[in-house]
């Protein structure tokens, strides 16, 4: 009896840190008093997206105004888009490996460290792209001994591992978030619905033969549609904007609409703007969820992303209660 009332009071370890996903990182008052505030041991850090399928390249890859602090490791991240994949030799494969590990070290240099423990791939893969992605995991893995090495997974694929296969890696970070389609026209949440990723999650996540570690929202976007189609995301587009009677109205599609034309933010007269963020009370309602089925293992939880600007809608207390429900 008295083991088992030990074990009941036993929490789950949540180590609480964000994603940084900016080209250039200087260090900004807000963020490090989140970060401290968080306890954060850790920092996320996108190197750089890798595109190109004939020829794959650096694309917008960070530069560091200021070094990371002492008390941060870095964990390199590094996102290939999936058509990179496509038609690749072994021969290849094997020199994108070397490639992206001689980027990756010379950007943890730049940013003042002299290694890393973890480093993480981002790659959206396919069934068709499957075989070389994780050839090139693989590779990664050899190249980075005594490091671990981490994949995101998303929620298809955590939901059809048959099918998707599960890459060789030591462990994955389920991206929940970006749920459904961005490019459906009409009123929804595409960054974040419960209801949707009760569809791919669950027991699901059980049955998952590796550690987990998680990743939740914070961001906001406007989604912009004209005539009915999607047409991209106004990223100069603020809340405070669309609120502004004298350029938007609201449409019965409860989208808002654009009154005349507006070049500052891409759009022409009638354009329709759905606006999506996560709202605190829903991150909550995600980390409540996922607590019932993740295991009892310590994992990483991540926050995308670290900003100021999106900091303000979510406050420190905030962060930490959420990760308190993973607990």
């Amino acid at each position: 009896m008295i083991i088992l009332l030990i074990g009941c009071q036993q929490k789950r370890e949540v180590n609480t840190t964000f994603y940084y996903w900016k080209t250039v990182y200087k260090q900004n008052a807000d963020e490090s008093r989140y970060l401290q505030q968080l306890r954060s041991k850790k920092l996320y850090v996108r190197i750089m997206d890798v595109d190109g399928q004939n020829e794959p390249i650096p694309v917008a890859p960070i530069s560091f105004a200021d070094r990371l602090p002492d008390s941060l490791d870095i964990v390199p991240v590094v996102f290939i888009v999936n058509d990179v994949f496509k038609n690749k030799s072994e021969a290849q494969v094997r020199q994108l490996a070397a490639n992206v590990m001689r980027f990756v070290k010379g950007k943890v240099g730049q940013a003042g460290k002299k290694g890393y423990g973890e480093l993480q791939l981002d790659c959206d893969w396919t069934a068709g792209t499957k075989a070389p992605y994780f050839m090139f995991l693989t590779e990664m893995a050899k190249l980075n001994k005594g490091i671990t090495l981490s994949a995101t997974l998303r929620l298809h694929q955590l939901k059809n591992q048959a099918g998707m296969g599960i890459p060789p890696v030591g462990k994955v970070l389920l991206m929940c978030y970006n749920m459904g389609n961005l490019r459906k026209y009409g009123k929804q949440n595409s960054i974040l619905e419960v209801a949707e990723l009760q569809k791919y999650a669950g027991k699901n996540l059980g049955y998952y033969p590796m550690p987990i570690d998680v990743g939740l929202p914070l961001f906001g976007w406007a989604v912009a549609f004209r005539n009915g189609q999607y047409i991209g995301i106004s990223k100069r587009l603020a809340p405070t904007d669309l609120k502004n009677p004298a350029l938007f109205g609201f449409d019965a599609e409860g989208l808002y609409q654009a009154k005349t034309d507006l070049p500052q933010f891409g759009l022409k007269k009638n354009d329709e703007i759905r606006y999506e963020e996560s709202k605190p009370a829903q991150v909550r309602e995600v980390a409540q969820y996922l607590s019932r089925y993740l295991s009892e293992k310590p994992l990483n939880l991540v926050f995308y992303h670290l900003d100021s600007a999106i900091l303000k809608n979510h406050p420190a207390h905030e962060l930490e209660k959420i990760g308190d429900l993973l607990r």
